[in-house]
């Protein structure tokens, strides 16, 4: 108890936290969406803070590129080709072993965004897509769960605290998500203080949520760019009377559809979600046979012929690596997958 007790004793001296803040956040069970720059922040401050349980997703695995401006991975991640889930929780794990981790290698879809939010008490988004960003925004939503968004890209951030029966949601600010502009970090690029700032504020609002400092929200969607500094807050909106989410409770981005398959905007990939787990050990020894393989125990990497890359993950997801073409990766998945 001494010990816990010194750990944290420099947040319970800060007077709006305090002690019984402390205890608060100590029984906090908190979702981190995307284990990418933001994520990686606000799971360390997270886990830093003293959280009971913290549960990570991320569909993806560490490349050199992230080591730039992803705070919790090393060039051995990158080289072992760690899910970032996985790579996460070990690095975590190590800052605060009282902290609960729970691991999660995985795509956020309609079938399984609300099983995700199960017995959590907040949700952070580490995102970088605002299709995922709008699936959280209506689970939370429909389930009563306050929901933190961030962004980041180049030297510009933004961020909102969205709160269901409190404030508008993120559909009512972004519509479909559809109007973007399409700038991602993979096509202009980001500098990692951006990202630094963005989360912690994002951090900032957890920790008055988790607190109880309720009545210390900000209220507002803040929106800087570091580079040469310009800052806006503006006061959030009320709830649009058409919304189909935190109006008239359609919450559209959990209606599952039929596509299987999706570009991932800026990163020259295709994911495709097959209806059956992979079993990665008999696929290295089919795959071997007509291409360069490399497994480990999460994902297996195979590099075609044709100049594209497969990598195959044990939930049934297949990225197709070296095209943003839908038609080109379907030709080359049912080439070497199978209808």
């Amino acid at each position: 108890m001494e010990h816990n007790s010194n750990r944290y004793s420099r947040q319970t001296l800060f007077a709006p936290i305090g002690p019984e803040g402390q205890n608060k956040i100590r029984a906090s069970r908190v979702l981190v969406v995307g284990m990418g720059a933001l994520g990686t922040v606000l799971a360390s401050h997270m886990v830093r803070a003293g959280v009971g349980t913290l549960r990570i997703v991320d569909r993806d695995y560490v490349e050199l590129s992230n080591l730039q401006r992803q705070m919790l991975y090393d060039e051995e991640d990158a080289a072992q080709s760690l899910p970032k889930a996985v790579a996460a929780e070990r690095k975590l794990a190590k800052i605060n072993s009282d902290v609960r981790l729970e691991p999660v290698v995985a795509d956020v879809t309609p079938l399984n965004a609300e099983s995700l939010l199960e017995n959590i008490d907040l949700v952070l988004d580490g995102t970088d897509n605002f299709q995922t960003r709008l699936l959280l925004n209506d689970a939370c939503f429909k389930r009563g769960i306050p929901f933190i968004y961030g962004g980041a890209v180049s030297a510009q951030g933004m961020t909102a605290m969205l709160i269901p029966g409190r404030t508008c949601c993120l559909r009512c600010l972004i519509g479909s998500g559809e109007g973007g502009g399409g700038q991602t970090c993979d096509t202009v690029g980001v500098i990692a203080p951006v990202v630094d700032i963005i989360a912690s504020y994002q951090a900032i609002e957890a920790l008055k949520w988790m607190a109880g400092a309720t009545d210390s929200i900000r209220g507002t969607l803040l929106s800087l760019e570091v580079w040469h500094y310009h800052a806006l807050n503006v006061k959030l909106p009320e709830p649009k009377r058409d919304c189909p989410t935190c109006r008239l409770g359609q919450f559209p981005a959990l209606h599952p559809d039929e596509d299987t398959i999706s570009t991932m905007c800026g990163r020259d990939t295709v994911q495709i979600r097959s209806r059956r787990p992979f079993d990665l050990e008999s696929w290295e020894q089919r795959l071997k046979q007509a291409c360069r393989v490399s497994r480990n125990p999460f994902l297996l990497r195979a590099e075609l012929p044709e100049g594209e890359r497969l990598v195959l993950f044990p939930d049934g997801r297949v990225l197709v690596q070296g095209t943003e073409d839908t038609s080109r990766a379907r030709s080359l998945y049912d080439r070497y997958i199978g209808s």
